[in-house]
């Protein structure tokens, strides 16, 4: 099972992105497919409990957003008004070493956004849906639960 991202990943950022007033990356225009924990969870117990054991690999994710998207989501949600502020990957490295992150985390985390925008955590697939046989968690309500 090839998970993307989860939603949750966001939802421990929301202090930062409130306190700051803008959600920063450098993910530019790349889109996340993104899901609740809880569906990656159902879908690993259906796997996990099927009766038949094939051998495939699973491309899990839900409805894929941009981080601009994810900005927009949160001030909806909120009724927050951030911004959304896409850097390069230096430039995101560098504002996380000021903001007090080792300058080796920095870079991880940079080439990590990196990644996103170069569409490492899209996926077209169903198979999370078909999976859960449900329709998945919402972003915003996966937002709204942690607000």
């Amino acid at each position: 099972m090839r998970n993307a991202w989860y939603h949750e990943f966001y939802t421990r950022l929301l202090p930062g992105y409130l306190d700051a007033g803008e959600v920063t990356g450098a993910t530019g225009r790349g889109r996340i497919s993104g899901a609740a924990r809880a569906d990656f969870a159902a879908a690993a117990a259906a796997v996990l409990t099927a009766e038949s054991m094939e051998s495939r690999t699973y491309e899990l994710g839900g409805p894929s957003f941009t981080l601009a998207e994810l900005t927009d989501t949160i001030n909806t949600v909120a009724g927050t008004s951030l911004v959304h502020r896409d850097l390069t990957e230096a430039q995101y490295a560098a504002e996380l070493q000021r903001s007090g992150l080792d300058p080796d985390s920095a870079r991880m985390f940079a080439a990590s956004d990196a990644s996103l925008a170069r569409g490492e955590m899209h996926t077209d697939s169903d198979d999370l849906a078909r999976l859960v046989d449900r329709e998945l968690r919402p972003l915003a309500d996966t937002l709204r639960q942690a607000f």
